[in-house]
């Protein structure tokens, strides 16, 4: 079985965004040169995420193709969306990592968000986690991890600075 992960960051008080999906206050932040990423997304061949986090980082990158010749599964209702290398899905986000879990590649990457994040949870389907910690109280906003029934212990691999973020490596 292939190994479902998620590396992402998250503010102090545990929000991947506001509530208007601003991530400023994540792109303001000074990694001194310092980057786990690159080397993390060599492992990757499959990204699994929402269609607002789809939407925000296609957004982001202006022109550029979101990860070029890699398996892209987008969530979302509305599944007349197209784009290069890029599956729109409104199943249940369990089943479909099920499904991908049983094929042959690497490492498949749940980039967010918390409504993806919490069913995967519920089916213990998540196997390590890569948290970057921004020092950024936004009071409100999306939570990484929504309430549900999940109850899980991860093991802390490694604790990494990042300039002024803070990354855990937690595993199962």
């Amino acid at each position: 079985m292939r190994k479902v992960v998620f590396y992402g960051a998250v503010t102090l008080d545990g929000f991947l965004s506001d509530n208007s999906d601003d991530l400023s206050w994540l792109f303001e932040s000074n990694l001194n040169g310092k980057s786990t990423y690159e080397e993390f997304e060599k492992n990757v061949d499959t990204f699994v995420m929402g269609k607002t986090t789809f939407e925000e980082t296609q957004n982001y990158l202006n022109t550029k193709e979101l990860y070029p010749g890699k398996e892209k599964i987008v969530f979302t209702h509305d599944l007349t969306m197209k784009y290069n290398n890029t599956k729109f899905v409104s199943e249940n986000p369990a089943t479909i990592i099920k499904q991908l879990a049983k094929k042959e590649g690497k490492w498949i990457w749940v980039i967010g968000g918390g409504s993806i994040i919490k069913p995967l949870l519920e089916e213990n389907l998540i196997d390590e986690l890569w948290i970057q910690i921004v020092p950024v109280l936004l009071g409100h906003g999306k939570r990484l991890f929504e309430e549900g029934s999940y109850r899980q212990r991860f093991k802390l691999k490694e604790v990494t600075p990042l300039g002024e973020l803070t990354e855990l490596h937690l595993i199962k």
